[in-house]
């Protein structure tokens, strides 16, 4: 069998280097420089990861309930130095954030809330990333531009400290992994891979987890998964409390958040035996698209280059028409650059990779009635070419 990276010592490792205070100056910046090109004069953000980049803000990770009906706000205006944070968690405001800018939280989910942030609503042109029904009314038809373009395009390129805590991010996710493979026997239940999860990273320092550990039991057609209305492969869904089985195939994905920046984790793992020669198969041809796709990953590249790569190994996209060959990272899950979507080439054609940009690759290689094998990789577009940020092995396949 091949060797596992396994244990529950605590890593030593030397988390790259981050200046804080020039990581939410930088930040705010790049927000600047995108409202300017797209004549916004503020931006007024209610989606928290859109807060937390221009504020660095933290709300509670253990009661996203609570966090969602008290929503942090944002505004950012052009002719001020720091933006406004509205919040009902001061244990959450950055300590470089002035006390001047700080104020209590709006309720924005309910009609009188949503009205106070329409009496502080700035003047000229606002735009908006997220709407309540009630700041819905509130506003009463007033003139509101999409901040979508603005947020986009301040956060596709990472900085060099933003990259550090992704790459950061990344590591912890790996090592609570290591700790969770040696679960993966026939007679566990899948939610303790959860349980030794959660647990896991937490004890190695994350500030948060951001997706509920997905370990799926996959079946070895989509006739015999969960219905789909659309006859698609059923991925992801939450994990059951099921005894893993002998011969069962697991998708895995999982991400954390190290201060405000996810990572992202994708394997398949095998329980109590090795992998069938077709199950190495399909494992090899998902890694040749890997390996084509990264090496024309580059500043100057499309994402068509990128999803024309991809096709190569099998004569058409290797994955279903409801995900994607890849997505960016950041303050959220999935960011852009948005890679091989059901927009087709002419979007992708529009896409042009930078160095800054990260891209998290996860084709599937699928065959319908024999099963499949899925995982992710991150890169890091460099000045020419590419790094990986995910260090993980394949086990139980080969790694040769």
């Amino acid at each position: 069998m091949s060797t596992r990276e396994t244990g529950t010592a605590a890593i030593d490792f030397d988390a790259p280097p981050v200046d804080f205070a020039r990581l939410h100056h930088d930040r705010v910046a790049k927000l600047r420089g995108a409202m300017q090109a797209n004549g916004v004069d503020s931006l007024v953000l209610l989606g928290q990861s859109n807060v937390v980049y221009a504020t660095g803000a933290r709300a509670p990770a253990a009661d996203s309930s609570l966090a969602a009906h008290r929503r942090m706000v944002a505004i950012v205006e052009a002719g001020d130095a720091s933006p406004h944070l509205y919040t009902s968690f001061p244990d959450g405001v950055p300590g470089d954030l002035p006390v001047d800018h700080v104020h209590d939280g709006l309720l924005v989910e309910t009609d009188a809330g949503a009205a106070e942030l329409v009496v502080r609503w700035p003047r000229g042109r606002v735009a908006l990333d997220e709407y309540t029904m009630p700041l819905l009314r509130a506003l009463d038809g007033r003139e509101v531009l999409d901040a979508t373009a603005v947020t986009s395009a301040a956060k596709i390129v990472k900085t060099a400290d933003e990259i550090a805590l992704i790459r950061t991010a990344e590591l912890l996710n790996e090592a609570a992994m290591r700790d969770v493979e040696p679960l993966v026997q026939p007679g566990v239940h899948a939610t303790e891979l959860s349980g030794r999860f959660l647990r896991r990273i937490f004890e190695l320092g994350a500030t948060a987890n951001t997706v509920d550990p997905i370990f799926q039991l996959m079946p070895h057609s989509i006739d015999d998964g969960p219905y789909s209305a659309t006859g698609d492969l059923v991925f992801p869904t939450v994990t059951r409390d099921v005894v893993l089985q002998r011969g069962d195939v697991v998708w895995v994905d999982t991400g954390i958040n190290y201060h405000g920046y996810a990572s992202d984790f994708g394997r398949t793992w095998i329980v109590g035996q090795e992998p069938t020669a077709r199950q190495r198969d399909q494992f090899a041809r998902w890694r040749e698209v890997i390996t084509r796709v990264s090496d024309v990953v580059r500043p100057g590249a499309s994402a068509a280059d990128l999803v024309r790569a991809a096709g190569e190994v099998y004569g058409r996209r290797p994955w279903p028409a409801h995900l994607y060959l890849g997505h960016g990272i950041g303050t959220d899950s999935a960011e852009m650059p948005l890679v091989g979507t059901d927009l087709g080439l002419d979007f992708d054609e529009t896409l042009v990779l930078a160095a800054g940009m990260i891209v998290v690759l996860e084709p599937i290689a699928w065959e319908d009635g024999h099963g499949g094998f899925r995982a992710e990789e991150i890169l890091a577009v460099t000045d020419d070419g590419c790094e990986p940020l995910t260090h993980y092995h394949y086990w139980p396949f080969e790694t040769s």
